[in-house]
């Protein structure tokens, strides 16, 4: 009879996992034609295989000094912390995910004492009223997975945790951008000081020589007023880039999880360019961004909800067990008589709660529903960045040249225009232009140079590159 049993149940058992295997919620399957060429207004995209989002920061920013700041920044940021610590939240649901399909099981001692009242037939007829039970037992408790309830489940939690890394990567891709375009800013303000304290001095000068030259008569009150008014006019300029510098290395200080300090530095001139940056094909640069990568997870995340929507609709199989020993003598309690066992097998069908089901699936729907428009939405988005970075990079890199250009011709019209004064060929008003035009053009100089380097790590970001 026993034997019977035995074979009853585990006849039972295999008959739910393979009734598992018939019936499985649907499959994840992207979104067709979300990612394409069409995305991309390709005629300034290289036509090769290679992609800088997969190249190291290391290999595109070389100055040593900006790669420790970097490397500092990574470590320390707080939002790369924060981002850490959602990473190890995630991990630890999607590791309670993959444990669904394991049975409960709990085993442990147990005593209970009871009392029978005297008031009443039993309790009446008993000299002992009073009785004391032991037990050992333990408890093995199953569901079978017929809908992929749990199945879902697992990917669900899986899906959430590859979306929080994700994150972090579009986080450190984001600090890496931001430590880059801060420093640059830096060295930027740095140069412009450097070339404002040159024409200070200068500056100076000009004036001590232009009220020399009103003294003799060449000049009149109005030069030196003019001149006079551009010494403090970059003495203004002065105080702006001061203050910038100050304010951008607290910035920076913020990034790297600092507080407020002076960053070491390079100089501009000591930064390369490098023209030859290879971005690959469209429908690839999107998919090395870890936003939308992030942003697909969640729409599987979504998609595996709908699924246990669904399944909740249908009857829950679980079989438990219950064995162990149980006796009132404890002396007897490890005996072969104390032995007991008991299995059950049951189905749970829903009935009052079909209107929270419906509402629980109508929800999932319309999260699954958000899901796919916010993914589509970050593509567009990265699809327009990519195509604003491409083209402010390859306009950043021509305008560079042609402000160097302008400066080598405005700075020969200084030299040219100051010769003609001194031999009175020139009206001093033309001096007092030529070199505005000069300063001017030396500070664009600069300006588009930084705007080459902003423009460089602004590809870099959008392409989905700095989390290697």
């Amino acid at each position: 009879m026993k034997k019977y049993r035995i074979f009853n149940i585990t006849l039972i058992a295999a008959g739910l996992f393979a009734v598992q295997s018939c019936f499985v919620a649907k499959d994840y399957n992207r979104p067709e034609a979300v990612v394409n060429e069409a995305n991309f207004r390709t005629d300034v995209i290289a036509k090769d295989s290679a992609t800088v989002a997969t190249v190291s920061y290391k290999q595109i920013f070389t100055d040593g000094q900006l790669q420790a700041l970097i490397n500092q920044g990574l470590q320390n940021n707080l939002d790369i912390r924060s981002a850490l610590q959602n990473i190890a939240v995630a991990e630890a649901y999607a590791k309670q995910g993959k444990a669904g399909y394991l049975p409960t099981l709990s085993v442990g001692p147990k005593y209970t004492f009871s009392e029978s009242s005297r008031n009443t037939p039993f309790g009446a007829m008993m000299t002992d009223r009073s009785q004391s039970q032991y037990e050992v037992s333990g408890n093995l408790s199953w569901e079978a997975d017929i809908w992929g309830k749990i199945r879902s489940n697992q990917r669900a939690s899986a899906a959430t945790y590859l979306q929080t890394v994700e994150a972090h990567k579009a986080v450190k891709t984001q600090i890496v951008a931001s430590i880059a375009n801060a420093y640059y800013n830096l060295l930027a303000l740095d140069e412009q000081k450097i070339i404002l304290d040159k024409t200070l001095i200068n500056r100076e000068q000009s004036l001590e020589s232009t009220k020399a030259l009103k003294e003799v008569g060449s000049v009149t009150e109005v030069a030196v007023n003019q001149t006079e008014a551009q010494l403090y006019n970059v003495k203004s300029l002065l105080v702006d880039v001061e203050n910038g510098i100050k304010l951008n290395e607290n910035v920076l200080s913020v990034l790297l999880g600092s507080n407020p300090q002076s960053i070491s530095r390079s100089t501009l001139t000591a930064q390369n360019m490098n023209s030859k940056l290879s971005v690959g094909g469209s429908a690839q640069l999107l998919e090395n961004r870890p936003d939308i990568k992030a942003a697909e997870f969640g729409l599987m995340n979504a998609f595996e909800n709908v699924n246990i929507a669904n399944a909740s609709f249908y009857p829950s199989l679980t079989i438990s067990a219950t064995g162990g020993l149980q006796g009132i003598d404890i002396d007897k309690l490890f005996s072969a008589q104390s032995i007991f066992a008991t299995v059950i097998g049951g189905l749970t069908q829903p009935l009052l709660q079909q209107r929270k089901i419906r509402t629980q699936k109508e929800v999932a729907l319309a999260n699954q529903e958000k899901a796919l428009i916010t993914y589509k939405s970050k593509i567009l988005n990265a699809s327009k960045e990519v195509s604003d970075a491409l083209y402010t990079y390859d306009a950043a890199v021509k305008k560079a040249d042609y402000k160097q250009k302008e400066y080598t011709l405005y700075n020969q019209a200084i030299s040219n225009s100051e010769e003609l004064l001194n031999y009175g060929m020139a009206n001093y008003l033309e001096v007092i232009t030529a070199r505005d035009n000069g300063l001017n053009a030396e500070l664009n100089v600069v300006n588009a140079k930084l705007s080459s380097l902003t423009s460089m790590v602004d590809l870099y970001r959008a392409v989905g590159g700095g989390w290697q």
